[in-house]
């Protein structure tokens, strides 16, 4: 009699038992078997022979309960361990598996150290729950809808200066382009939107936040209120003049692609600095530029569809014209115009009240009337007038009126008047 051991068996191994008890039975032949379980005659045939002398318990798994002979050696899991307390100790499981295959030369699956961690209590990297948001799908195409934005954040971790990752994420393929600057303003941003235009082309629309940069908040002037339009700001401007929609946000959730890409960045790029040993911004910035093409090898997506729609980069000299600042700057009667607290002698001769002052990115300055140049130069100190000498005062000679004066005979009049009015 065949002893049969209560073994706790797995629902593929319980299909199986059903079928070989059919097959067993001569309810089914061994090849329907095979067919149904995916097996072939032979297989069910050696599993038909280990039935009949060990029971059900006989299709359960040989290796189950032992060991498995693909383990890591224990002296390899400790010293995983040990590294990641010395070098990564708070890098997630994800990053931390691939920092060892890139400067230990250790290939570890991300699930297996998370589960070594685990079990020696690190749970640092678990994942918390997200509040519930309304899902929007992708666009469709490339340079459809490109998220911008600035992240304030030590990414230097105190060896640097704090600064703004301007960063780039088209909405379609999650390709990333970003750069580091002092500061999130107008130059940062028309610098950093430059470079995005002279390597991928002019995107469609812009996706932004209600940033001061990127939103005019003041009121309409009269002129633009008889126009029916709104105020820009240089950047608004800038992107108008280049066809660009500029989209604004009304919460961080509404553009949480590129938030989320943030705090991607500030654990992955954060430590990838820290490892490089960087601390200054021009070399994050290199390190950034081989840094990016293989983030983005890695994370980005494939669109719905193949198209692009980036249109093609103008030349750099259309380029820098429509990104600068523009300014309305009143001449004066003596042809010079004042701006930033310096005097500009207009040496064209033009019948205006004012011109346009472009300030380019390069440090440049440009003055146009209805689009073309103006030839000027700057008064580096202005004129000095010089004041006549005053001639010294002559001594006046006292002229006594004669009697005869009119002045005289006004006082007699008055008195004589005064003396013969009776009295009441």
């Amino acid at each position: 009699m065949v002893r049969e051991e209560t073994v706790q068996m797995s629902v593929q191994e319980l299909k199986r038992v059903h079928v070989i008890r059919q097959a067993m039975n001569n309810a089914l032949r061994q090849r329907e078997a095979g067919e149904v379980l995916g097996l072939t005659a032979r297989q069910v045939r050696r599993l038909i022979q280990r039935v009949r002398a060990e029971g059900d318990a006989g299709l359960v798994h040989r290796s189950r309960g032992t060991p498995s002979n693909r383990r890591y050696r224990p002296a390899l899991k400790a010293r995983v361990l040990r590294l990641y307390a010395t070098h990564y100790r708070d890098f997630g499981p994800t990053l931390a598996a691939e920092k060892l295959a890139e400067q230990q030369g250790i290939m570890l699956s991300a699930e297996t150290l998370r589960q070594w961690l685990r079990a020696t209590g690190v749970t640092h990297f678990q994942r918390r729950k997200r509040p519930h948001r309304a899902w929007r799908a992708r666009k469709a195409h490339v340079g459809e809808l490109v998220q911008l934005d600035g992240s304030h954040h030590d990414w230097f971790e105190g060896r640097g200066p704090r600064c703004v990752l301007m960063a780039y994420i088209d909405d379609a393929s999650s390709r990333v382009c970003a750069r580091f600057y002092e500061y999130e303003g107008t130059l940062p941003a028309m610098d950093s939107f430059e470079r995005y235009v002279r390597r991928y082309g002019v995107p469609h629309s812009i996706y932004t936040d209600k940033h001061t940069t990127y939103r005019a908040l003041g009121e309409p002037t009269v002129a633009q209120q008889l126009a029916g339009e709104k105020p820009q700001s240089q950047f608004e401007r800038a992107l108008a003049e280049l066809g660009v929609t500029v989209i604004h946000a009304h919460s961080p959730q509404a553009k949480g692609r590129v938030e989320r890409l943030f705090k991607t960045l500030q654990d992955r790029l954060v430590k990838d600095l820290r490892l490089a040993g960087l601390a200054t911004i021009e070399a994050a910035n290199q390190f950034v530029e081989t840094w990016l093409p293989r983030y983005n090898r890695r994370f980005a997506v494939q669109p719905a569809q193949a198209a692009d729609l980036h249109r093609p980069s103008p030349t750099a000299r259309e380029l820098d014209r429509m990104l600068c600042l523009k300014m309305t700057r009143v001449v004066r009667r003596d042809w010079t115009v004042a701006h930033h607290g310096q005097l500009f002698q207009i040496e064209t001769q033009i019948h205006t009240q004012a011109v346009l002052v472009e300030d380019h990115l390069d440090g440049t300055m440009r003055i146009t009337h209805r689009g073309q140049p103006l030839r000027y130069h700057a008064i580096t100190a202005r004129p000095v007038r010089v004041m006549a000498p005053t001639p010294p005062a002559v001594a006046q000679r006292l002229v006594k009126p004669k009697p005869t004066h009119p002045w005289h005979r006004r006082i007699w009049s008055d008195r004589h008047k005064t003396a013969a009015t009776p009295m009441r």
